[in-house]
């Protein structure tokens, strides 16, 4: 018997055990005895967490002020190993003191019915903010199937459903090197046809430029391809549409799609893809780079055009280059319909919760609690330029709005080799960022005590500041001071209104074919992004609908489609929900 077949053994026995403790009255919460206050370490089980082992720094000085707790965190997407990690744990009876979980296909309610976290119920009678997010909790609740609070959502908001929670950048957009657009003379990009000529004459300016015949338009990797080929799906919000596992669904609910339909919206963005690779626009390391190759070719320059705000922003707009005009920003792509999520007022997936073993559970209430604070807002929130950090140490207040201190400045734009002064724990200022992969609100919403976000890329004092790439970006873009602003100025979004909603769980033999399904969607679109000529895309993409649908896809359609349908239902909801609760 294999690792993995131990485990669910184990699981399961685990599962039956704690059941029949529960039914006995015999739940772990009994154990927890007096807190004496004392330092203690916390071991955190992070299913996001993209770094591992004892939390160092800024943030560790901080919550070892305020809660004498050190945090460890086992991040088992690390090692490759989660899903046999994660089960072993559970089998053990411990998956740790605080627990971060995505809660679909079944996964809350398995943890609650093992009596592997905890009910916060008892511990949150006196919690100002905890309290305050009660839609929240109920939300984690009703996910949980039975009576309890068994966690904290991420991303909670104040704010309507009905507006965007992107800020001043959506997450998943065209934006491209606006210095090199500008030097060849802004050309209008009225469809994706006008984009691959534009990208054509970008390309060859900055390889004249540089004199460095390594520069692409676009960099592609295979690393975090799911259901589809992840390029594709993401540009897909390009024109208004997210997935519901292997459907595209429209933010607005009007329209759902399979990857496999004819002339959809995938099909669209794959054949854009391989339009580029034709025209030499594609770099040839696409198919074998892994996500760190890329980020080092964008942070050398080798690449033009971005899908996401997260990846060239960060790393090309440092204050030096905003000030000579270079960086990345939104391109005037006239037929995009961008999709934006919603601000969601009972939060997102994952969640936060307490294992049934943990040690001074209060503490840990109270921890949770701090997170949804305004100070622990900004301690742990994230954004296009990177996270907030605490006051002093990287913003004042001022009788003008908050400002940004010149430490502040750098941690935003140009952090790498930044040092923390020895008063705020010092160490390197990356090194000292929350590894929790978790803030309690959105970053954009409204902070009550100085009525600005807490994203100081939208407070006014740095919306006034002078900045050369942007200046020149709003000149040709309307005047607008944001992305944001361009987009709904111009009508050019679409709002899918926040509902957090989870699809039930499914059984174990549709999984089965879902993944045989997904290996052949993902194959056979890099085979088209690489296809010589149309004839040749045509022919994979009948390959690849012919095979997908002698695996069963008519299953998983069926499933997803009515997901979608469902999670349509659920923003719908949230929003006449939230106008009762504001009425």
């Amino acid at each position: 018997m294999n690792l993995k077949k131990k485990a669910m053994a184990a699981i399961a026995v685990a599962i039956t055990g704690a059941m029949s403790l529960a039914g006995c009255g015999g739940g772990a919460n009994s154990s927890d005895g007096p807190d004496d206050h004392s330092e203690m370490t916390v071991e955190m089980f992070s299913q996001d967490a993209t770094a591992q082992g004892m939390q160092k720094g800024w943030f560790a000085k901080l919550i070892k002020d305020k809660f004498n707790i050190k945090l460890k965190v086992i991040a088992p997407g690390v090692t490759g190993n989660s899903e046999t990690l994660f089960e072993t744990r559970s089998a053990a009876g411990n998956l740790g003191d605080l627990i971060l979980t995505h809660t679909g296909n079944g996964r809350l309610q398995k943890l609650v019915k093992a009596d592997l976290i905890t009910d916060l119920t008892p511990y949150i009678k006196n919690e100002k903010y905890l309290k305050k997010y009660k839609g929240a909790l109920d939300r984690v609740t009703k996910v949980a199937g039975k009576d309890g609070v068994w966690g904290i959502p991420g991303n909670v908001s104040s704010q309507s459903p009905l507006k965007s929670n992107a800020g001043d950048e959506p997450g998943t957009a065209p934006h491209i090197r606006w210095d090199y657009y500008r030097e060849v003379g802004y050309p209008e990009i009225k469809n994706l046809d006008d984009f691959l000529n534009v990208m054509k004459l970008m390309q060859d300016k900055a390889r004249a430029d540089t004199g460095q015949k390594d520069i692409y338009a676009l960099s592609l990797f295979k690393d975090w391809d799911g259901e589809m080929m992840k390029f594709p799906m993401d540009m897909a919000s390009w024109y208004g549409y997210n997935t519901m596992n292997s459907v595209l669904t429209k933010a607005d609910g009007s329209d759902d799609q399979t990857p496999i339909q004819e002339g959809g919206v995938y099909e669209k963005l794959l054949r854009f893809l391989n339009k580029a690779q034709r025209m030499g626009l594609i770099d040839p390391d696409s198919s074998t780079q892994t996500w760190d190759n890329i980020t080092a070719k964008t942070s050398q320059g080798k690449m033009l055009v971005d899908i996401w705000c997260w990846l060239g922003q960060p790393r090309i707009n440092s204050a030096a280059n905003k000030a000579k005009g270079i960086g990345f920003m939104l391109a005037p792509l006239q037929d995009m319909d961008i999709y934006s999520d919603g601000f969601a007022p009972d939060g997102v997936d994952p969640i936060l919760a307490i294992g049934a073993k943990a040690k001074n559970k209060q503490r840990l209430v109270d921890f949770l609690n701090w997170l949804y604070s305004p100070e622990g807002v900004y301690a742990t929130a994230q954004n296009a330029g990177g996270p907030v950090c605490p006051e002093k140490l990287c913003w004042t207040r001022s009788s003008e709005g908050n400002k940004m201190t010149d430490f502040g400045l750098k941690a935003m734009n140009e952090a790498d080799g930044l040092k923390v002064p020895a008063e705020f724990g010092g160490g390197d200022y990356n090194k000292g960022i929350s590894m929790m992969h978790f803030q309690g609100l959105n970053q954009n919403d409204i902070d009550p005590s100085t009525k600005e976000t807490y994203n100081p890329a939208l407070w006014k004092t740095e919306l006034a500041k002078p900045n050369a790439l942007r200046d020149d970006w709003s000149a040709h873009m309307d005047g607008a001071k944001t992305a944001l602003e361009y987009l709904e100025k111009h009508k050019q979004i679409v709002v899918a209104p926040g509902s957090g909603y989870i699809p039930p769980e499914e059984d174990s033999q549709i999984t089965a074919v879902r993944g045989q399904v997904k290996s052949e969607i993902v194959s056979e679109s890099w085979k088209a992004v690489y296809a010589k000529d149309d004839n040749e895309f045509d022919t994979i993409l009948k390959t690849m609908r012919n095979n997908v649908k002698g695996l069963g896809y008519e299953k998983i359609e069926k499933i997803d489609m009515a997901n979608a349908k469902a999670q349509t239902k659920a923003r719908q909801d949230i929003v006449k929900e939230y106008e009762n609760r504001t009425k």
